[in-house]
């Protein structure tokens, strides 16, 4: 944390993760909220990136073998922010 662009540095991880999981035919992948953690990345940042980009990724590849998408949480807080991006998707 704070050595700069975070933001896309997050992006382009979940982004790297999606792109190999398609390449590599897998039918599911499980994702960590990543940077939320010990590097202190705040919760809701690093949610609206992961869910956004995830959106974003599998709208634009038009052949993927990815069914299922699971995010690996480990407290609730992080839950909450999830359950908060999500509703907000809803809308």
């Amino acid at each position: 944390m704070d050595e700069g662009n975070e933001d896309e540095k997050l992006s382009n991880a979940i982004n790297s993760c999606l792109e190999l999981a398609s390449q590599q035919e897998f039918k599911s992948i499980s994702i960590p909220a990543i940077r939320s953690g010990i590097f202190r990345f705040p919760k809701y940042r690093c949610v609206k990136i992961l869910v956004n980009e995830t959106i974003k990724y599998l709208s634009q590849i038009e052949n993927s073998n990815i069914n299922i998408i699971e995010f690996c949480l480990l407290d609730k807080d992080t839950i909450n922010e999830f359950q908060k991006e999500f509703d907000k998707l809803k809308q």
